[in-house]
Parts: C-alpha cells; structure tokens; sequence
C-alpha cells in the first residue's frame, strides 16, 4: 500500500478514534498517536481499585439527538453497552421536600415537551405558558439567525421577558449543564441549537442514553479494534512534540518526543487548540487561522464521586436549584447495580466551575455534602466511606459570543492538514457530539483530496 493511503491522527478521544474509524472504513492505513497511558482524551474512565466501579473523569450524558455519535458507536459494535431512557425525566429540586420534575408526555415531538412544561411545578401557571410561548419565539429567531449570534443566554432572557425564578429553575440549569458556563458569557446561538436538536425535534430526541459501562470500555477498545483489523496502528504514550513542513507547506511528517519521525499523505489534530498550536511549525502560527486559535478559552468542569454506607435517594438523576453544585448522577440507579459494602455511589457536578475550581479536594468535597445534605437530608444519616475529586481545568471551550465566533473550520490553510475536536465549528457546543461530528467531518475531507 502506498504512502497516498497513510493518515496520522494525532489524538485519541472521541473526535479522533471517530476520525480513524471512518478511515478505517473507507481503506486508509491510520496510525492514531496518543500522548497519555491511556486513550480517551478528555471523556474517559477507570476502574476503581476498591470499590470496582468504574469512574468516568466527568459524568458523560448522551442523548437521542447525538445521531453522529450513536452511528459512531454502532459502526465499531459497541451499541449494546448502551442504556436508552425513552421517557425524559429530570427531578429538580429547590431545597428539602420542594421537588418538581420535568417529565415528558407521550405526545409525539416536539408537543412531548409542552407536556413537560406545563406539569413542572417549579413554574407559576403564568410562567410555564411564558416559557412555551418564549420557546415558539427562539426557534423563529434561529431560524432568521443573525440576531442570537449577537447575545448572551442571559440577554436571550431579557428579551424573552423571563422571570427570574423562570431562569434559575428552568433556563439556566439547561443552559450549564449543555454549555459548560455562565449564562452571563454563554452563546446564546449554541442554546438554540441544542434546544432545537434535544427538545424541540423528535421525542427520541430527548432521550438520555446512558453507558452500561465504563466510557472508555464504550468506545475505547472498540474504536482501537477496528482500526487495527484495518491493518491501523493505535499507539499510547507516543508524545508528538512537532509537526514538521515540506516541499510546498505541506505537513511531512510529525516528530515524536522519542525521537522517531512518521510519514504520511495526511495528518489530523484532535487535540485541543493550546496543544495544537505546540505542534505547529513556526511558519504556521504567523499564519490568522492558526493565530486565532490563541485567544479560544476554556472552562472547567469539576466532578466529585462520592460512596456511601447507605443509599440516601432512589432517584437516578437530580438537579439542584440555588447550589453550587449543579447536578447529583446516582450510579447505582443508572447501572442498576448494587455494592455490597458501598451501596451509595454518587457524582456530584458543577459546571463552569472556573471560580472554585482551585480550592483544594477537602473544601470541593465540603461543598458537594453540604449541598446534598441541604437538598436531601437523608444524607445527613449517611457515612461517606470514599471520595474523589477529579477536575478537568480545561474541560470544554468557552461557549462565550468571541470564542464561538473563533471556531475553526476542519480543513486549514495547509492543504494536508485537518483539525477535529469538539471545540472545531459545527454550530454545537463543546459536547460529543461535536467531536464525533468534528472527526468524520474531517475524514471525508480527506477522502474527498484523495478522490474517494
């Protein structure tokens, strides 16, 4: 096989094992080059040692409106491991005993969600028919477009004519939790399109779909499998330290920390866009596309698992209103499993959490219980027999109006060379989704250079 069929994807999370898939696919010998002991990226997981659950480095969420990342999982055998809850229900809680859900009817899309809103009590009658008659008005301003590009969620709000309350009991729990920020700073064009594509689409489309097992269990060894049994190389602790240039600006090669050098046709990032700008060549930095990358920013997301002696609620999935921490996963009720000696095993989420982000594990632990222990005080009983705190500093990019406005487009000014990650532009915020689109993006891409 010659050397025109050879690709090296420098990455190995969810935009580039599904970048190297799709080559795969369509007859490319991929090598997939990975900095960290494992693959994964950013959206992984580990076994526990004691306890042997296992731990997602955040609490990953798909849902039914993620078709590129369902097909991508398909495509590499791994669907079964998946968990599809039909029927969306959301337990939002604004203190002990003060419990409402937003649960979704039977009517087909996008009515199921009116039912959902008009039996969520959180709301005054007055505000849920607001909140519907707000939704009609933001899908016609997305489709106008233009207009959403220029505000921020909460200036979306305003114009709107939300409540207060409206905002902090419904808009603004969806807007974190889907966008990774402050509704102050937070596009409110990405808004949209997210509750255009979850909520206001197909009723499967709201589905939230969960993993029977470890994140990178679902996609990991699967996506490494069937590159490999395309004749593909996927390689961990292979350090790129250079992409380097040849006859006509064209990437050559890339150079690895152990000194060796692999060539190819074509090369794919996905890695984020401060790694990316390490690997560039001098030349290419000075270059507007690539100089934009610098002034993307990032926000950080902090994810606390927590084991108790005891169970303190059956509900599987939580919002809490009015906290610092955002949302409560119980794992045991999601994977329906049972620990004998920890049968409590809870994730506790906060998003944007770029103001508390640096407090030490004891202080963020502090803040996840007294917040649980404030909206279920059942958990005032229970005895915390594990914890960890895992923060990922630079977890999504900033949804903010400039660092939307920067996204870069898969192909580059360098005609050899394509980007993917979920920060790439595809009009979705820095979800999954947006990488798994990111990447296949970027391998028709190359297909199409080289005539496929």
């Amino acid at each position: 096989m010659s050397k025109a069929n050879d690709v090296v994807v420098i990455g190995a999370g969810f935009a580039g094992l599904s970048a190297a898939v799709a080559l795969a696919a369509s007859g490319f010998r991929v090598t997939v080059l990975e900095g960290k002991p494992a693959l994964g990226g950013r959206a992984y997981s580990f076994a526990d040692a004691e306890t042997g659950d296992f731990v997602d480095n955040g609490q990953h969420v798909l849902m039914g409106c993620y078709t590129e990342t369902l097909d991508f999982i398909a495509q590499i055998g791994a669907r079964d491991k998946l968990v599809f809850h039909e029927d969306l229900e959301i337990e939002m809680l604004t203190g002990a005993g003060r419990s409402a859900r937003l649960r979704t009817s039977r009517l087909p899309g996008p009515l199921h969600m009116t039912g959902a809103l008009l039996g969520y009590r959180h709301l005054s009658i007055g505000e849920r028919i607001s909140a519907m008659r707000a939704g009609l008005r933001l899908l016609a301003m997305r489709r106008r477009g233009g207009e959403l590009r220029r505000l921020t969620v909460a200036q979306l709000m305003d114009r709107l004519g939300q409540s207060e309350n409206a905002r902090q009991c419904f808009w603004y729990p969806i807007s974190i939790a889907t966008l990774n920020d402050e509704p102050e700073s937070s596009s409110a064009e990405l808004l949209a399109e997210v509750l255009k594509r979850a909520f206001f689409s197909r009723r499967r489309d709201s589905a939230f779909v969960y993993s029977r097992v470890g994140l990178s269990d679902l996609y990991c060894t699967g996506a490494k499998q069937f590159v490999e049994r395309a004749g593909g190389v996927v390689e961990t602790r292979a350090i790129v330290e250079l992409l380097e240039q040849g006859e006509g600006g064209r990437i050559e090669s890339v150079r690895l920390r152990d000194g060796r050098r692999i060539e190819a046709a074509n090369f794919i990032s996905a890695v984020p866009a401060a790694q990316l700008i390490r690997l560039l060549p001098e030349n290419a930095v000075a270059n507007v596309f690539f100089a934009r990358l610098a002034e993307l920013t990032s926000s950080p997301i902090i994810c606390t698992h927590v084991w108790f002696d005891r169970e303190v609620t059956d509900s599987p999935f939580v919002g809490f209103i009015g906290t610092t921490t955002q949302w409560m996963f119980n794992k045991r009720r999601i994977f329906s499993k049972r620990g004998e000696s920890h049968p409590g095993y809870l994730s506790f989420v906060i998003s944007g959490a770029r103001k508390i982000v640096d407090l030490g594990n004891d202080e963020l632990l502090a803040i996840a219980m007294r917040d649980l222990q404030k909206m279920i005080p059942a958990a005032r009983e229970a005895n915390v027999v594990k914890s960890l705190v895992l923060k990922e500093k630079q977890a999504t990019m900033a949804p903010d109006l400039r660092s939307h406005e920067l996204r870069p487009t898969v192909t580059t000014p360098i005609p050899n060379f394509f980007l993917a990650g979920d920060w790439i532009q595809t009009g979705l915020p820095a979800t999954i989704e947006s990488a798994v689109i990111s990447g296949r993006a970027a391998a028709r891409a190359i297909a199409s250079r080289a005539g496929r």
